[in-house]
């Protein structure tokens, strides 16, 4: 694993936690985040493209372009790929937290044991995860979760 310049680690994906086997909704947000994180890294930065354009900046506030850029446009794209970059490495690090283990309660389904998140203890699956597969877009259909206890 190397360092990358915002500070967040560099893993190859699906290998943030190799010890586990994944389950199918975990996988799936991983590899959406990871999607992110990457195409984030290999996009091109605007700050410097969002500074000449503030240069051009007419009286009504927008640059005369095929599209209208205002100042807070031109903002958000000088931050928006070192932003994405935190806010997807944040994501991966909240989901190697949180995620599920047995546990170790007597049940008489044998092949479905009672799952509790290892970070926050909360019934399988906590809070955070069902936060995070909904912040994420993954379909409602994709991701069947039961009830919190």
């Amino acid at each position: 694993m190397a360092k990358e310049g915002l500070g967040h680690v560099r893993r190859a994906p699906g290998s943030m936690n190799a010890d586990n086997p994944e389950d199918p909704q975990r996988q799936g947000l991983r590899e959406r985040l990871e999607t992110i994180l990457i195409r984030t890294e290999k996009a091109t930065s605007w700050d410097d493209e969002a500074g000449r354009l503030r240069g051009l900046v007419n009286h009504e506030g927008y640059v005369p372009i095929r599209t209208r850029l205002a100042i807070e446009d031109l903002d958000f794209l000088a931050g928006a790929r070192a932003d994405l970059l935190r806010f997807s490495e944040l994501g991966l690090r909240l989901l190697d937290l949180h995620q599920p283990r047995d546990a170790g309660g007597i049940t008489s389904d044998t092949a479905h044991p009672i799952l509790r998140c290892r970070s926050c203890m909360w019934r399988w699956p906590c809070p955070t995860f069902r936060a995070m597969s909904e912040s994420f877009g993954l379909p409602r259909s994709n991701v069947d979760l039961p009830e919190s206890a």
